[in-house]
């Protein structure tokens, strides 16, 4: 599961980074970048298939047929393994791919004596990666139309196997067409999505306070002693 990563660039480095732009009157939608704590619920630039733009939507799929918006909190993730046989899903794997901008995420690790150690993992360096996902567009009972999205998860590579027994279908700069393309068909598109290579990740322990949503600040994203 990823329920929680990081975005500590700004719009303009998004931009020369993926070549897309923002429109400027819906920045003040957005959750205030950089954001070092991103949670379900926030609303981040995502880049959805065929776009020059990055698009406003809210973490947490809400499917076109959901009765409110709290069953995005539950539809926060995606398994890549069965996206093709929920009901949820489907219609988006073919029509509504995305790809959404990170430079890190974090996955807390058991440990023997009960408890848990965040960790913070991404590209060495930890520069900008893309996950994949699936948006949806839902029309709430007073006529707001929310945009929303999932990130697609996968089992591990080896060596993060021991900090979680998933990761997000992690997609390096570059390779993001292979998913969206929408002349490829749904399956090979998400056997498109290699794992990345040992060399390509890179992980460090970090402070506890990520765990707590309210906090947001440059010092959870610095390394600890363990």
């Amino acid at each position: 599961m990823c329920g929680r990563s990081s975005l500590t660039v700004n719009e303009k480095q998004l931009e020369l980074k993926f070549g897309k732009d923002f429109y400027s009157e819906d920045l003040e939608r957005y959750n205030p970048l950089p954001n070092y704590n991103v949670a379900p619920s926030h609303n981040l630039p995502v880049i959805k298939a065929g776009s020059d733009h990055f698009d406003c939507m809210r973490w947490g799929l809400i499917p076109f047929w959901a009765k409110d918006v709290k069953i995005g909190y539950k539809m926060i993730n995606a398994r890549k393994e069965t996206i093709l046989e929920k009901n949820a899903y489907k219609k988006a794997a073919v029509h509504q791919r995305c790809v959404v901008p990170f430079d890190g995420f974090y996955e807390w690790k058991k440990n023997t004596d009960g408890t848990k150690t965040p960790y913070r993992i991404g590209i060495p360096n930890f520069g900008l990666f893309l996950i994949a996902g699936l948006w949806e567009a839902w029309k709430s009972p007073a006529g707001e139309t929310i945009h929303s999205f999932t990130l697609i998860t996968q089992k591990p590579i080896e060596k993060l196997a021991h900090i979680h027994d998933r990761m997000p279908a992690m997609i390096m700069s570059g390779e993001e067409e292979a998913w969206l393309d929408l002349r490829i068909a749904p399956q090979e598109a998400l056997n498109n999505i290699r794992l990345p290579t040992p060399e390509e990740i890179d992980f460090y322990p970090v402070s506890s306070e990520v765990g707590n949503v309210r906090n947001n600040k440059p010092s959870l994203i610095k390394p600890i002693a363990t």
